[in-house]
């Protein structure tokens, strides 16, 4: 005799736990969600006149205003910003409002994903991580945007049990988590000696399983982006779509400076195995065209999708073939979500792209 429990899976699937009366089984009090776990919202921290955006400032609230749209028509949205009467005239008749919640709080720049909180699941209840943000290691101020988490749970805005992290640095960008105990990581970002350069490998590690309460880390250790300021987030090479599928960028031309290292990348994909020992299935985004500026490659990616409560946002790059493209391949991975394309030319510019600027929150947090 037992009941069957649906959970929620990824791409948007579930998975069916069955509890046998009489038989003893094994529950998880504590666990990393993942991206595809039911969301209360998403944290977006905006451009303003003291960010890197200043020379660019009309193009890039463009951008934040379409994302917002397409977050406000199916969840809240925290919009965190130094002048939050100056946002709200930014998006008056073009987003919808009432799904907003606004925070005053100064900010060095934008990269919600590596500011914002980590959030656990205590079972149903959220626990707040709050780990340091230096930079990506040491490269830019990020003294405010370290106050950030501080300030919302101080303001309750975000709701659940705060825990003091800030002794290690991790920034959400360089992790990927399958919501039953693995993660995906880069050891390029990890180990970055302008991290946390006085643990190696096996201590990141065994400090990573002990607080986020994994199983395992799946280090990936090739894959990289011209122009990218992050050390390699994983977030901008391969994602988890569900527990048994990964998405991740391929290049086919040879002539391009990616090609080996991504190629070996894909080599070593090939080798991970899902938690219950079976190769991952693995789909495979395009390589975005070349995209120049003033001499400088800039990291476009189409890695860096946004999983929401019934939708994916897609970044795009005016490449119609490759939109397309990865448009389709993220179909495949998410069925019964709604994949929507959001041009993110303006955020390549600062070196990041759509995934870099949100943060996820799971149910209980806004």
């Amino acid at each position: 005799m037992g009941i069957i429990v649906s959970l929620p899976g990824g791409g948007g699937g579930g998975t069916d736990l069955q509890l046998n009366f009489g038989k003893q089984i094994e529950v998880r009090d504590s666990f990393l969600p993942p991206e595809w776990y039911p969301q209360s919202g998403i944290q977006l921290t905006w451009p303003h006149e003291e960010t890197d955006w200043a020379y660019m400032l009309d193009e890039v609230r463009e951008c934040f205003i379409n994302i917002a749209n397409e977050i406000t028509k199916r969840e809240k949205l925290l919009i965190v910003a130094p002048e939050p009467e100056d946002v709200k005239k930014q998006l008056e008749g073009k987003i919808n409002i009432d799904n907003v919640i606004f925070m005053q709080s100064e900010t060095n720049d934008t990269w919600a994903r590596d500011h914002g909180a980590i959030t656990m699941m205590d079972g149903n209840s959220p626990a707040l991580l709050d780990f340091t943000f230096n930079g990506w290691g040491l490269k830019f101020a990020s003294d405010q945007d370290n106050l950030i988490t501080r300030r919302g749970i101080k303001q309750s805005l975000l709701k659940g049990r705060y825990e003091n992290r800030l002794g290690f640095v991790l920034e959400g960008g360089s992790i990927e988590s399958d919501g039953i105990g693995t993660v995906l990581t880069t050891s390029e970002c990890l180990l970055s000696p302008n991290r946390n350069g006085q643990k190696n490998q096996v201590e990141i590690e065994e400090y990573l399983r002990s607080v986020l309460h994994l199983e395992r880390v799946l280090w990936l250790d090739y894959g990289y982006l011209a122009g990218d300021d992050t050390d390699s987030h994983i977030d901008t090479l391969a994602r988890f779509c569900s527990s048994k599928v990964i998405a991740y960028v391929k290049c086919t031309d040879e002539s391009d400076v990616h090609y080996e290292a991504l190629s070996k990348m894909e080599e070593q994909l090939k080798t991970f195995k899902t938690i219950a020992g079976k190769p991952y299935q693995l789909l495979a985004l395009p390589m975005a065209d070349k995209i120049v500026v003033d001499g400088e490659r800039l990291p476009a990616t189409y890695a860096n999708f946004l999983i929401m409560n019934g939708a994916v946002l897609c970044p795009t790059y005016a490449q119609p073939e490759n939109d397309q493209k990865a448009i389709e391949v993220l179909k495949e991975a998410f069925p019964d979500r709604e994949i929507i394309g959001v041009d993110c030319r303006a955020l390549i510019k600062q070196h990041g792209s759509l995934h870099c600027v949100t943060m996820q929150y799971p149910i209980g947090v806004l």
